[in-house]
């Protein structure tokens, strides 16, 4: 199922400034934190630098900088996700997509490297990697999307047959070619399954509420596959 959204509800379903959901995916974790006061701690002291070099001449511009500096830690974050944000919304159609899950499946993903020394004082290359949930999703048409995220315990609860929904982005009026998707949400299980939480999620409960159903026909697969 498929209905087009109003160019209104998709600016309120993905919003210029970051929601709580999204300042908490780029707070991050106690490290993140300690990097951003980190930069915090070394704009001040650079901003003091240069007030004890240039004197008076230029206090109000050297105020206004360190307040930005010593709050950096702060709305880092926000900036960041709108930032983000900005991305879906130069997408200029929307609409609200269910369907069902017909494969669940897990992976295990490359987030990243690291170098270290071994025992022999060797230079060895170190991969982290993370276990992905990966979701597929089919309506009654038989298009077909997949969503992926980071696994979590929560995720146990995704099986064959449930219901989710989600929003697709799309430049074409008619949504035949569908560039990106958004977080999706299982109704029944109230769980959302994300990278990132795209939406603003009081907002999509609504558009759930008014337009969500479960469809009675019979789903046949068809490969379609995209992600934010």
């Amino acid at each position: 199922m498929l209905i087009p959204l109003t160019r209104e509800k998709l600016e309120q379903l993905i919003p210029l400034i970051a929601t709580s959901q999204q300042y908490s995916h780029y707070w991050g974790k106690w490290q993140d934190l300690l990097n951003r006061l980190l930069i915090s701690v070394v704009a001040i002291v650079v901003i003091l630098i240069i007030d004890l070099i240039i004197g008076e001449s230029g206090q109000a511009l050297l105020l206004l900088l360190g307040a930005i500096s010593g709050l950096y830690w702060l709305w880092c974050p926000v900036y960041l996700a709108s930032t983000r944000n900005s991305t879906a919304r130069r997408f200029k159609y929307g609409g609200f997509w269910q369907g069902k899950v017909v494969e669940v499946y897990l992976t295990e993903e490359l987030i990243g490297e690291e170098e270290t020394v071994n025992k022999r004082g060797e230079l060895v290359i170190v991969e982290n990697r993370e276990r992905w949930i990966n979701v597929v999703l089919v309506d009654e048409t038989g298009f077909e999307l997949e969503v992926h995220a980071p696994l979590k315990r929560i995720h146990k609860a995704i099986t064959t047959g449930q219901v989710a929904q989600l929003v697709v982005l799309s430049n074409r009026p008619d949504l035949s070619a569908i560039d990106k998707i958004s977080d999706a949400y299982f109704p029944k299980q109230n769980l959302w399954l994300a990278q990132y939480p795209w939406l603003a999620r009081d907002v999509f409960l609504e558009v759930s509420r008014e337009l969500g159903n479960v469809p009675k026909t019979q789903y046949r697969r068809k490969i379609k596959r995209s992600q934010f």
